[in-house]
């Protein structure tokens, strides 16, 4: 979501030296990045992991820092360690600790959540510039994948099982925050055998909190995928994502990452507001089935889960195949 804001931030001050400095959770996904010159890993937790982080910010002697977090932590690791221009949202009681803070939007649920980051980068060309036009262009989404990382990927694939030269259906069928959000267990599973009968090799990707919904995935299913949830980092989920034919995945991360990747990516929304959080590319897809309750934004469903349930394998096996082939068509175009 923050990447056509650090594109932007990028146009703006093109010949400065650009850091993103983000949790160990995230940090993989700028490592390619053409916005970017240097990625700082940060600690997670409370005072002590602030006081390291705003050490080593020090140490970069930033003149800057775009705050993309809303937390009040963010501010206080930018603070401490003497960033002289400190820009971010008045939230979470951090605005002391600013030296611009700037209102939360009153359009922030109603465009996408990428626009939200670019406000902050139009709040600093503004103050710079005297104008801004940041807000005003579309985003620019670009996510690089070098050839090293996607050699290293093809790699990973025949070490785990994959035959070379075989396509690639990546499906992610958990959600960290949201068992809501999730489609079926056994639609996944069905969908699976559906595409390794097709003769496409299937990969299921997800963090550690995810890989019980990846094993009864796997445990459902008459022909069993690779199963590499938990088993990678970020970056690896990134050049994964880059060498697959495409993606099917609930509204979790790697729909966003499918997006700026340029993959075909279909996207299975549920209880989730499609407004704010759709992939933005035209090669992303949303399934959907909204009932009358949905959007709920509840994190589990007290009832019978029926937007997703109402979504049937057909319809994604079927949208799923027919990206792929629009894929292999552009490819022999070439």
């Amino acid at each position: 979501m923050s990447l056509p804001a650090l594109d932007a931030l990028r146009r703006l001050f093109p010949e400065a030296k650009i850091t993103v400095a983000a949790p160990p959770g995230t940090a993989d996904i700028f490592l390619d990045s053409n916005s970017v010159n240097d990625v700082l890993v940060q600690r997670t937790g409370g005072l002590l992991a602030a006081l390291t982080n705003a050490r080593e910010l020090r140490r970069g002697r930033f003149n800057l820092a775009v705050l993309f977090q809303n937390a009040f932590a963010a501010a206080a690791t930018a603070f401490l360690a003497g960033v002289s221009v400190r820009v971010g949202y008045a939230t979470d009681r951090r605005s002391a600790l600013l030296t611009s803070a700037l209102p939360v939007p009153a359009w922030k649920d109603e465009r996408h959540e990428s626009f939200y980051y670019l406000n902050l980068v139009a709040g600093v060309e503004k103050a710079v510039f005297g104008s801004s036009s940041a807000i005003q262009s579309d985003p620019v989404f670009e996510l690089p994948v070098s050839t090293s990382r996607k050699e290293t990927a093809q790699r990973l694939l025949k070490q785990s099982g994959g035959v070379a030269g075989r396509p690639v259906a990546i499906l992610c069928p958990g959600s960290v925050n949201s068992r809501a959000k999730r489609w079926p267990a056994e639609r996944y599973a069905e969908l699976a055998d559906r595409f390794i009968d097709a003769g496409l090799d299937v990969v299921l990707i997800g963090s550690p909190g995810e890989l019980a919904v990846s094993n009864e995935v796997s445990d459902l299913a008459r022909h069993k995928p690779i199963v590499l949830t938990g088993k990678t980092s970020v970056g690896d989920v990134v050049a994964l994502i880059s060498i697959a034919d495409f993606l099917v995945t609930n509204d979790t991360g790697p729909a966003h990452i499918g997006a700026a990747l340029g993959a075909p990516t279909l996207v299975i929304f549920g209880p989730t507001n499609p407004l704010t959080t759709y992939p933005l590319s035209p090669h992303a897809e949303l399934i959907r089935q909204p009932p009358d309750c949905a959007p709920c934004m509840l994190r589990d469903c007290p009832i019978d889960h029926r937007c997703m349930t109402s979504i049937s394998v057909d319809e994604v096996f079927r949208r799923a195949m027919k990206a792929h082939d629009r894929k292999s068509a552009q490819l022999i175009g070439c």
